[in-house]
């Protein structure tokens, strides 16, 4: 009969190994694995002990050449492109490429043949010294049926019960008490306002209306011979300054005053006007 006391121990199949690597200290951990060999098997004491192992470098170097060897020989893979970049190319818009004033107006723009302009809902034309509002209106509409305002610096047009056909400022003020309207045919509201200054062409006839190129205005031939005389030299005065301006000459009072200089330095030979400046 044993007994257990002196019975040796059952030792376990797999003794566990642990230790750290530093890849800056490869030798250190070489080291440790040699002893934990060398203390749990014979195989350190067998003379052929260091022969194996530098086989056994050798053969991990040569694994290590050929792995590297097969990673340079294999082809790189190239990234496929994404299919966005595979997009063709969209062609530019048409209207992009037009010239912007082909888009949009800008600056003054010509005056109809009555030297104003011409709308969906009514028109106005000028002369000097008036300006004439029409608007178109249903066949059979009674005056009493007609809204119209006339003030200093406003108008305001329409039928009865509806929204203003016209509601806003004049570009100058008008005289009340010398304009007046009417409807003919029972078609068209006319609309007569008799301007304040009457020697200046309107820009435009209510606020909001795009502005016409006044100098391109043309009066009325016919009635420049009704015009008393002073009245008349005024405006063929201001119609030749604005010429002169388009053409880049000299206007009547520019002239006037080279003139009265030219006739200053005549009668004043001594008086040196070499660095003379006229305006």
């Amino acid at each position: 009969m044993a007994i257990i006391s002196e019975m040796e121990e059952a030792r376990p199949s797999t003794l566990p190994f642990t230790a750290s690597f530093e890849p800056s200290n490869p030798l250190g951990f070489l080291e440790k694995v040699f002893d934990f060999i060398g203390k749990e098997s014979n195989f350190l004491k067998k003379a052929t002990a260091e022969k194996e192992i530098v086989a056994a470098v050798t053969a991990a170097k040569q694994r290590l050449k050929e792995a590297e060897k097969k990673r340079k020989e294999e082809p790189m893979e190239v990234e496929k492109p994404k299919k966005e970049s595979l997009k063709p190319i969209e062609p530019m818009e048409v209207d992009s490429l037009k010239p912007k004033e082909e888009k949009e107006e800008s600056g003054p723009i010509v005056p109809n043949k009555g030297n104003g302009l011409d709308f969906e809902k009514y028109s106005w034309t000028q002369n000097l010294q008036e300006v004439t509002v029409t608007i178109p209106v249903p066949l059979g509409t009674k005056s009493r049926s007609v809204t119209c305002e006339i003030k200093k610096n406003r108008l305001k047009v329409g039928i009865k019960g509806q929204d203003p056909i016209i509601d806003g400022e004049f570009f100058h003020p008008v005289k009340p008490d010398d304009c007046f309207w009417n409807i003919e045919d029972q078609k068209v509201i006319s609309v007569l306002l008799t301007k304040q200054d009457q020697m200046e062409w309107w820009k435009y006839c209510v606020k909001g209306e795009p502005e016409i190129d006044t100098q391109k205005a043309e009066p009325e031939s016919s009635k420049m011979s009704d015009l008393d005389p002073e009245t008349r030299a005024s405006i063929e005065k201001m119609l030749f300054d604005q010429r002169q301006k388009q053409m880049g000459l000299p206007t009547s009072g520019e002239i006037e005053q080279e003139e009265i200089m030219k006739k200053f330095m005549g009668q004043h030979p001594e008086m040196n006007f070499s660095n003379a400046k006229f305006n």
